[in-house]
């Protein structure tokens, strides 16, 4: 179990093993975006004063890309041994960004180490393989966190005060559109690796986003009770980093309804075919009895009741109301970091504090489930009822 410090306790370093930084993710977001600005800025200092800095290892196959990304960002260590890295008391934390498929091998083994674990999700390839990683974790009494940066997204925080408030009064359902144009290789280099479009590496954009989906809905609008969806692969031929064509086995596009605990109906396209026409990559329509909201990234818009047009449907004449102009933009009124820093931020705290963390393995797990009953509910053209998980 973590230690928890005195509050009079004046530093605590936390060693963190960081295993698949030089992929995009692990590289930007995690690496530099996160741990490093958290180390560069002297750590982060909990109530009672304690500070808490963090030191990097960075673990992966190729060593001579290791040791130019430590040279470049001034970490001292570096390893292709995962196994020693895990077996040195030096290092508290094991954080992954490996590919999915890599992913519950390394789990196991730092989870056995007894060290705390961080990791991206999909936690797993299966739900049983996720709910697996849970229990060990569980029985080995270590602490498990997994990445929900959605949430920290400036808009859904600002989505997140207007729940709060009671601006919506009762929600009635939630439209989310996300995705973009990504290319396929042959004359402009695509946007995405390879494997994203194949099944057998772990592709596909549901295995990818519905774990996303998944906390964003169960966090602001209620327990996803069922999922319908319709996967599609649109484009067959693709070209890969190296120029060679293939054949895209994995779906570049998913088109779900969810049901809600409570009612409330979500409907989200994920796609890596669509053009975009809307302020950002993605977008959320909520709408409420008293009120209805449209969050991004960063941007949020409200209509209040009292300020909702009447609309009058007439094919006949060309309607001129500027719908835009009926919405007011909801004010930036807080500093918002970037949200995988700041999730990275409540861990170590809850870490160093030895509090209970949400975000766990078993919530990981269920992201897991309803990208699996997605999955389902295309290959079988039904709606798919969603089981409770639990630990026991």
């Amino acid at each position: 179990m973590p230690e928890v410090l005195s509050p009079t306790a004046a530093a605590r370093e936390v060693g963190i093993i960081m295993n698949g930084v030089s992929g995009r993710m692990g590289y930007r977001q995690h690496l530099v975006r996160s741990i490093l600005a958290i180390r560069d800025q002297g750590g982060i200092e909990l109530p009672g004063g304690t500070r808490v800095t963090v030191k990097p290892l960075l673990v992966g196959r190729r060593e001579a890309k290791l040791a130019e990304l430590a040279a470049r960002h001034g970490i001292d260590d570096y390893t292709t041994d995962l196994d020693a890295a895990l077996a040195d008391p030096r290092w508290d934390i094991y954080a992954d960004f490996l590919v999915t498929k890599a992913r519950a091998a390394a789990l196991r083994k730092a989870i056995a180490a007894g060290k705390a674990i961080y990791t991206e999700k999909p936690t797993a390839e299966s739900v049983e393989e996720a709910l697996e990683l849970a229990r060990l974790a569980q029985d080995r009494g270590v602490k498990a966190g997994v990445v929900h940066d959605k949430l920290y997204l400036p808009g859904l925080q600002k989505l997140k005060r207007l729940i709060d408030s009671g601006f919506f009064g009762r929600i009635l359902s939630v439209r989310g559109e996300f995705g973009y144009w990504v290319f396929e290789g042959d004359w402009q280099k695509a946007q995405r690796p390879s494997w994203n479009y194949r099944t057998e590496d772990g592709g596909g954009i549901i295995v990818d986003m519905f774990p996303h989906w998944n906390y964003v809905l169960e966090n602001l609008f209620g327990e996803v009770k069922s999922v319908y969806t319709h996967a599609a692969v649109h484009i067959r031929d693709r070209w890969d980093e190296n120029g060679g064509r293939y054949t895209a086995t994995a779906e570049d596009a998913a088109y779900a309804v969810f049901e809600l605990d409570g009612g409330v109906v979500a409907q989200i396209n994920s796609s890596w075919t669509t053009r975009v026409n809307r302020d950002e990559l993605v977008e959320f329509h909520v709408d409420g009895t008293h009120g209805s909201a449209v969050v991004g990234l960063f941007g949020a818009k409200i209509q209040h009741r009292n300020a909702t047009p009447k609309p009058v449907w007439n094919p006949d004449l060309a309607d001129e109301h500027d719908y835009h102009g009926d919405w007011a933009a909801v004010p930036t009124n807080d500093l918002f970091l970037n949200g995988f820093r700041q999730q990275w931020e409540e861990f170590l705290a809850s870490y160093v504090q030895g509090t209970d963390y949400a975000f766990d393995l078993l919530s990981g797990a269920r992201g897991v489930l309803l990208a699996e009953a997605g999955l389902q509910s295309s290959r079988e053209g039904r709606k798919v009822d969603l089981p409770t998980l639990t630990l026991g």
